[in-house]
């Protein structure tokens, strides 16, 4: 059974690895064959010279990306085929508390983790971004966001494992429902607090400056039956030129950011149409309705997990026999790790159907697909965003419909309704 144990990783490990590097590959040879070619819908708005640039970009960031993840592989099958024995008798040789004993096991990976990421993030901030004109940050912004990020992430690290471990030390049958309870509520909490206690470390948010655009918005919010507040621009400018805007918090603490980068870049109808397509995320309860999905999916994936971490063949496969259960929680994550991945194209699709449904939203607010198309213009032109992705790399990838086919749509609602059109 070990062996059937051991044999069913490899084969989930090396199916990822091969299915990642064929996804990357024919991404980057369609771009490459496609590259030259400007889609219909962007003809009077990008330059050849520009889409050059476009397909450079999205070639070195595609090609940075499978050396990050080749290298992360690398890392988790030394560690567990070469070390893990060894960490496992450490941590468990420390004279301390279960509970600490875990939170100096999954520090331990955290760091390992985090480390590794570093160098390709400081390729990609400093290198490669500045290659292209975006990156604005400093070192000191870098290093200051660097630290805020590890002492928050410590914080909340360490609160989700001393709380599962509490649960699994203190109630050993049923720990995966009071799991459960626990995750969704901290879900909920961070999602609350997110807005206005963690975001608030690493940016500054503020009103609308513009009153001009501030009024528009107002009406507009109006017009959505929602009230006008929770709606900020953000100094993202600081770090880098990218244009964004998002929806983010629930309750109290719901609002859309636009980045200062996006207020300074688009006209006022560019704008407001984005804001309509936040404004459609928030109508739709889209949040809401992924928390719910999340929270319906964890709980028989926490009880799937409670069976597989108690059952002796799983630490004997990678020859761990006695070893504390959070070696086996360690364990279980290496397997959902590479099984979910082949999940994500379910995520995908909803999110892209939750994208399209913002659209159609900002188009029955704005009563006109143009602000929207000329923003998403803007949007892909001043971002370098790739136009010819492979439809397999969407499917799998993409959480939002390719540029091309989103504004084809929204010229098709236009074509549909023409009393609408031009206003």
């Amino acid at each position: 059974m070990e062996n059937a144990v051991l044999v069913l990783f490899f084969v989930l490990f090396a199916a990822r690895f091969f299915w990642r590097y064929i996804l990357e590959r024919v991404n980057i040879n369609h771009v490459k064959e496609h590259g030259k070619e400007i889609p219909p819908v962007f003809l009077q708005t990008i330059e050849q010279d520009t889409l050059n640039t476009m397909v450079d970009y999205t070639l070195e960031h595609s090609r940075l990306d499978s050396k990050e993840n080749l290298m992360d592989d690398i890392i988790t099958l030394i560690i567990v085929f070469i070390f893990l024995p060894a960490i496992v008798d450490s941590v468990a040789a420390l004279n301390v508390h279960f509970i600490m004993q875990a939170l100096v096991f999954f520090g331990f990976f955290a760091v390992v983790g985090g480390m590794v990421g570093i160098p390709f993030d400081l390729y990609d901030t400093f290198v490669l971004e500045k290659k292209y004109g975006f990156s604005t940050i400093t070192w000191r912004i870098w290093l200051a966001d660097l630290f805020k990020s590890v002492i928050v992430s410590a914080i909340l690290f360490s609160v989700v494992v001393c709380a599962l471990m509490a649960f699994i030390l203190y109630l050993p049958n049923s720990w995966w429902c009071w799991g459960w309870v626990f995750f969704t509520l901290f879900q909920i909490m961070m999602l609350w607090l997110y807005p206005v206690l963690i975001a608030p470390l690493f940016n500054k948010y503020e009103p609308i400056k513009d009153e001009e655009l501030r009024n528009k918005i107002i009406a507009l919010m109006e017009k959505a039956g929602l009230k006008t507040k929770g709606i900020f621009q953000v100094d993202e400018g600081k770090r880098s030129k990218h244009t964004n805007a998002y929806f983010t918090g629930i309750g109290k603490t719901k609002r859309i950011v636009l980045y200062d980068t996006l207020l300074a870049s688009h006209s006022h109808e560019e704008i407001l149409s984005i804001l309509a397509h936040e404004i459609g995320h928030w109508k739709k309860k889209h949040i809401l309705k992924q928390l719910v999905f999340m929270s319906a999916a964890s709980l028989p994936l926490l009880y799937g997990i409670y069976l597989f971490v108690n059952w002796p063949p799983l630490y004997a496969a990678f020859g761990l026999p006695d070893a504390p259960m959070y070696a086996g929680l360690f364990l279980v994550s290496l397997y959902l790790g590479t099984a979910g991945f082949f999940l994500n194209p379910v995520g995908a699709a909803i999110s892209r159907r939750y994208e399209r449904e913002a659209d159609f939203m900002a188009w029955q607010l704005t009563e006109t697909a143009a602000p929207m198309i000329d923003a998403l213009r803007r949007l892909a032109k001043d971002n370098l965003a790739n136009l010819h992705p492979h439809p397999w790399y969407v499917w799998f990838y993409y959480s939002h419909p390719p540029l091309v086919q989103r504004i084809e749509f929204l010229q098709a609602l236009d074509y549909q309704n023409p009393e609408k059109e031009g206003r």
